[in-house]
C-alpha cells in the first residue's frame, strides 16, 4: 500500500476500483462520480468513433451495456451543460486539457443526438485554441474507451514528467 490507499502493480488492477476516488471532485456531485466510475468498470463495453473537423469534432460514442449507455449520455450532457455555465467540476483526475472549456464555454456550440448509432456530440468553436483542445480531449476520451483507468494512468505519468 502507498501513501494514498492506492495500490500499484498487479498490472494497476491493485487500485481502489470500487471506491474510485480520483473520480471525485471538488465540486462534482456523487452522481456524476459515480457515472464516472461505471464507465471506467465498465470501458470493454464502449466503443467510439472521432472526426476531426475544421473547426472542431464530430464523436459517436456507443455502449452494449444499457445502463452504461444511459451514464454515457447523462455525463456528457451535464458536462456540456457546466461548459456552457463554466461550471468546472474539478474531477482529481480531470485532463488539463479541460481549463481552456470552462474558461471559454461561450466559445463552443454543441449538438448531441442519442440514435441508434449512439451518441452523438458535434461540437464546433471559431476559436482555434478551443478547437485545438477539442481534438486533444476526444483522443483522450478515445484512450479511456480503449484503455479504461489505464489511460488515465498514462496521461497523468505524461504531465508529471513534462
Amino acid at each position: 500500500m502507498h501513501g494514498h490507499g492506492h495500490m500499484h502493480g498487479a498490472g494497476g488492477m491493485g487500485h481502489d476500483m470500487a471506491n474510485m476516488p480520483g473520480l471525485q471532485g471538488e465540486n462534482a456531485t456523487p452522481e456524476e462520480s459515480a457515472e464516472l466510475a461505471l464507465m471506467f468498470q465498465r470501458f470493454q463495453t464502449m466503443s467510439r468513433e472521432v472526426e476531426n473537423l475544421p473547426n472542431g469534432i464530430r464523436t459517436v460514442t456507443r455502449s452494449s451495456d444499457p445502463e452504461v449507455m444511459e451514464a454515457l449520455v447523462s455525463h456528457a450532457v451535464g458536462m456540456i451543460d457546466r461548459v456552457g455555465q463554466k461550471d468546472d467540476p474539478k474531477i482529481f483526475i480531470q485532463s488539463p486539457t479541460l481549463d481552456i472549456f470552462f474558461a471559454r464555454g461561450e466559445r463552443i456550440l454543441s449538438e448531441i443526438d442519442v440514435t441508434d448509432e449512439g451518441l452523438i456530440v458535434i461540437q464546433t468553436s471559431d476559436d482555434p485554441e478551443v478547437v485545438a483542445a477539442m481534438h486533444k480531449h476526444a483522443a483522450e476520451v478515445s484512450a479511456m474507451v480503449e484503455q479504461g483507468m489505464h489511460a488515465v494512468h498514462m496521461m497523468m505519468q505524461e504531465r508529471v514528467s513534462n
